[in-house]
C-alpha cells in the first residue's frame, strides 16, 4: 500500500475494538503512543506497558509467547518503535510461535520525538520486511474491517502474523498508563499466577 495515497485508520477505534474482540490476549505494548492507545481502551491486569524500551515490545511479546504457548499474545506498538527492534521478527520467523500477533500503529513518523518522517513513509514496506523475516501472514490494513481479520487470526493461532494499520497521524488527548515499572510487573506476574520478585 502506498503511504502518499492511503487510507487511514482511527487508531483508538482500532485498538479499542481489537482488545474488545480477544479479551484474554495477553498485551505488550510499545513505548508511548502505543502504550495510551491502550491503556485509554481499558486498563487491565493482562497489559504489560513499556516506558523507555524503545524497540523492546516485539522481543517482550516474542519471550512471552514462548513462555506462555497457550495464551495468545499481542504486541501493540508503533512504527518507529518496531523500526528500532526490527531484528526481533527475525527471531520470529525463525521460532514460529502460534500465538503471536504483532499490531504496528504506522503513523508513518516518530511521534515520540517531534513527529520527524520515520521510514515508512519514506519508502521501507513493513509488511515486505515482515515476510522477507519469514513470517508468512504478513498485511496492511487501514480500515476498522481490518480488525476483525487480525482478531480472527489472534483467536485461531495458526502461527505469528504481522499487522501494519496505516492511522491518522494525529495525537489524540493522552492517556497514560502507570509508570511504576515494578508495578506493572508484579500484576502482570499475579495475573499469570506467578510470583513477584
Amino acid at each position: 500500500m502506498n503511504q502518499a495515497t492511503q487510507r487511514r485508520a482511527d487508531r483508538r477505534e482500532f485498538v479499542a475494538r481489537l482488545l474488545a474482540g480477544v479479551p484474554d490476549a495477553l498485551v505488550v505494548t510499545g513505548l508511548g503512543s502505543a502504550s495510551y492507545d491502550v491503556f485509554a481502551a481499558g486498563d487491565r491486569d493482562h497489559n504489560y506497558y513499556l516506558w523507555g524500551a524503545m524497540g523492546g515490545a516485539t522481543p517482550v511479546g516474542l519471550g512471552l509467547a514462548l513462555a506462555q504457548p497457550d495464551r495468545p499474545v499481542l504486541v501493540i506498538t508503533g512504527d518507529g518503535e518496531q523500526l528500532m527492534g526490527v531484528g526481533s521478527l527475525a527471531t520470529i520467523g525463525a521460532k514460529q510461535p502460534k500465538n503471536l500477533t504483532v499490531v504496528v500503529l504506522d503513523n508513518g513518523h516518530f511521534g515520540e520525538t517531534g513527529m520527524q518522517r520515520s521510514h515508512s513513509s519514506l519508502g521501507t514496506d513493513l509488511v515486505a520486511v515482515a515476510k522477507g523475516f519469514g513470517i508468512a501472514d504478513a498485511f496492511a490494513t487501514d480500515s476498522l474491517a481490518g480488525c476483525d481479520d487480525v482478531i480472527r487470526r489472534i483467536q485461531a493461532r495458526t502461527g505469528p502474523a504481522f499487522v501494519q494499520v496505516f492511522i491518522e497521524a494525529d495525537e489524540p488527548p493522552r492517556a497514560l498508563p502507570p509508570r511504576d515499572g515494578p508495578f506493572i510487573k508484579n500484576r502482570f506476574r499475579a495475573a499469570l499466577g506467578l510470583q513477584p520478585f
